[in-house]
């Protein structure tokens, strides 16, 4: 059957056109305007000299970036699967040597705060643990009106200039001919963006980490990426590094664990950030300032204004000035989680902004957004953007005006309404700072902003092993995907094996790439970093000293030892974990005690990827029959191969080898492994102690290596 052809168009001079008319096709075709005016260059934003800030003149940056805001509607074009929760931020001592900003100063005041966590690429509906970047964005509710702190997991970003981030989110996004994959990165648009966009190369080692599989929001850290200022009451300016710290440490699930996860339970992070704080197990997260003055703001060997770039902690140390608390679930997902509008440009005296373009281009795009998004400039008057700061100003009228204004005034200057609102004090009123501007208008590039490699070796080479080799694996997975294969040996010979060789070459052999020859820096990076390795980079050295909202599965069957299982779960509990009984049915399940017991969760409706760590008791009966159930046997091996705690006591310790698992040699000690901790005798003090600590450790990467067949 032949292809239906379009109808025609009848156009409004009577002519009649063929649709192909609107068809746009670019090959062969230069680059021009919505106007059709030429364009020679866009991967930089229009600055006044190379290091300052982006003009509002640029038309093609603003047309580029506005048409982009408005893509989606309602939903966010970027950002759009989220979650979120009230709470409180709290400073320990007054900052007033660096800012005026009161939240800053008063150390009895409790801030509210609104925080919303997000995936970055999917859409509403895509899952939770995909590999991403976390969104990470707080709205301080201060008396001086709102800060919207608007960062991500990840202190950098893939691009320097904002005027690009139209194209590395279209790259990333699911491909333009058939919406396919959504929520991953792992297909050939993006890795082609990787491919000829070098400064992407940092951001690349981050995003292939296991810092983008969150164990949960509660264990993640977050960042304010770009450089902001700071300034105290006499006008001083200081630059400075956002941080948050969870308490919990920084924690992150395994890529076969992941996926899984997206099946069992796509709602993971939102559920267990729900679930924590409604059993009061409160998110909490230190504030951290990496501090730096205007005189040393060259030293470090990058240019701070450079987002691809992060200030290791080595140099110069995160300052822990406050606590926030995440104590309150939201009432309505739509009106607050849904409806929130973070802009960067929402600041308040004493916090300034700086001329990163990645940062100029924010503060247009994000308020931008929200005209589309929640129908108008009145998106502030929505209860969850309202702030607690009194308002007073001339703007009325539009789309969804809630503010009944009085008075007949609504000009300035006016004598009507007595002058009023009249002026702020100079002093207490938001100034920016005046820094010094001079330089040609130029579509340009900073030189201090071309070495795009040598933070991308400094990460790799901070890592564990264990973390190297997760890093690796998944660059062979995502490029494994790419079915162009000029794009593979472009990622590999022009990016990858810029940062180490054996990375490129181990990925290269997975992916059918010819291993690349080691290769000299490129030119512009000069390898200037002071410091070769960076251990805080390294989420190995995360806290390890709590079991404090730790999920652990019970497994139990008729004829558990209830002995076992109550000495256990009050150790475990005690700890702060959460314990649940999983079954092979609900329903009451009898001990050999004679003991009732009643399970959550079923060996159909669980898994052990749900769980931080799983214990099987003894009972000879219950183990016979755990014995005999698939699913109870895939829960054991899963558990083994994410490298997880796992307690056997009493029989129970008979279930690895049942699920085809290795013993501990005669001549060893059954819990030589110091992830597997087994008590045939039933010790139950020791055991308890030794499988407290296998599980506050998180994983136990010796185990790494897939279990025998």
């Amino acid at each position: 059957m032949a292809p239906r052809k379009a109808p025609p168009k009848t156009a409004s001079n009577g002519k009649t056109e063929s649709l192909e008319t609107f068809r746009e096709r670019p090959e062969n075709q230069t680059f021009t305007t919505d106007q059709g005016i030429p364009i020679s260059h866009t991967d930089d934003s229009l600055k006044a000299g190379v290091r300052g800030p982006t003009l509002l003149e640029d038309f093609h940056f603003r047309e580029k970036m506005t048409r982009f805001d408005h893509e989606r509607i309602p939903e966010r074009v970027v950002h759009a699967r989220g979650s979120a929760a009230h709470g409180y931020f709290q400073v320990y001592k007054p900052l007033e040597k660096y800012t005026q900003a009161k939240f800053l100063n008063d150390p009895s005041l409790k801030t509210p705060v609104f925080v919303r966590f997000s995936t970055v690429a999917g859409s509403r509906g895509s899952a939770d643990t995909v590999r991403d970047v976390r969104g990470f964005a707080t709205k301080f509710y201060t008396p001086e009106g709102n800060f919207d702190l608007v960062g991500n997991n990840i202190p950098v970003f893939f691009i320097q200039d904002g005027i690009k981030f139209p194209d590395v989110v279209h790259a990333v996004k699911p491909e333009p001919h058939h919406e396919m994959p959504q929520a991953a990165s792992a297909h050939d648009s993006f890795w082609d963006f990787v491919s000829l966009v070098p400064e992407t190369a940092h951001m690349i080692m981050w995003t292939m980490s296991d810092r983008a599989l969150p164990r949960s929001y509660r264990m993640m850290e977050g960042f304010g990426v770009h450089t902001f200022r700071l300034i105290n009451a006499q006008g001083k300016s200081h630059l400075v590094k956002f941080h948050w710290k969870p308490l919990l440490g920084t924690h992150a699930l395994v890529w076969d664990e992941a996926q899984k996860i997206s099946g069992k339970d796509p709602d993971f992070h939102r559920r267990d950030l729900w679930e924590a704080i409604e059993s009061g197990n409160f998110p909490e997260y230190e504030l951290g300032l990496q501090i730096v003055s205007e005189e040393d703001a060259q030293k470090y060997g990058f240019d701070l204004l450079d987002a691809t770039k992060l200030l290791p902690e080595e140099q110069v140390p995160v300052q822990r000035v406050g606590k926030m608390v995440l104590n309150r679930n939201p009432d309505n997902f739509f009106a607050e989680t849904e409806q929130v509008a973070y802009c960067v440009s929402n600041v308040v005296p004493g916090i300034d902004f700086t001329n990163d373009p990645l940062m100029q281009a924010r503060l247009f795009s994000y308020l931008d957004t929200q005209l589309t998004r929640l129908g108008g400039p009145n998106f502030a008057e929505i209860p969850i953007n309202r702030p607690v700061a009194p308002v007073h100003n001339h703007q009325q009228d539009g789309f969804h005006r809630d503010t009944i204004n009085t008075g007949r005034a609504n000009y300035h200057p006016n004598s009507l309404g007595g002058g009023c609102p009249f002026m702020a004090n100079p002093q207490q009123a938001f100034r920016h700072h005046p820094e010094r501007m001079e330089g040609n208008k130029v579509r340009q590039r900073s030189e201090s902003f071309s070495d795009h490699f040598s933070q991308a070796t400094l990460f790799f080479k901070s890592l564990s092993r264990p973390e190297q080799q997760h890093l690796i694996a998944a660059l062979q997975f995502e490029l494994g995907k790419v079915e162009r294969p000029e794009v593979r040996e472009r990622v590999v010979n022009q990016i990858l094996a810029n940062i180490d060789t054996e990375l490129a070459t181990r990925v290269a052999l997975a992916v059918g790439v010819p291993a690349p020859k080691a290769v000299k820096p490129p030119k512009g990076d000069k390898k200037r970093n002071a410091i070769t390795t960076a251990p805080s980079l390294s989420m190995l050295n995360t806290p390890k000293d709590s079991i404090q909202t730790r999920k652990i599965a019970v497994m139990v069957a008729d004829g558990f030892s209830a002995l076992e299982v109550n000495a256990v779960k009050k150790a475990l509990v005690a700890g702060g974990a959460i314990v649940e009984l999983v079954a092979p049915k609900l329903g009451p399940v009898k001990s050999q005690e004679g003991e009732e017991a009643m399970p959550e969760k079923t060996f159909l409706t669980a898994s052990s990827v749900l769980y931080d760590a799983i214990y099987a008791p003894g009972g000879e009966k219950s183990v016979a029959t755990i014995k005999q159930l698939a699913d109870a046997m895939e829960f054991i091996r899963d558990a083994y191969r994410h490298c997880k705690a796992v307690g056997l006591s009493g029989e129970g310790t008979q279930l690895l080898e049942a699920a085809g698992l290795h013993q501990a040699p005669a001549a060893q000690p059954l819990d030589a492994d110091p992830g597997i901790v087994q008590s045939a005798k039933g010790d139950m003090k020791k055991f308890t102690k030794n499988f407290i600590t296998a599980i506050a450790a998180h994983r136990n990467w010796d185990r790494e290596a897939p279990p025998p067949a």
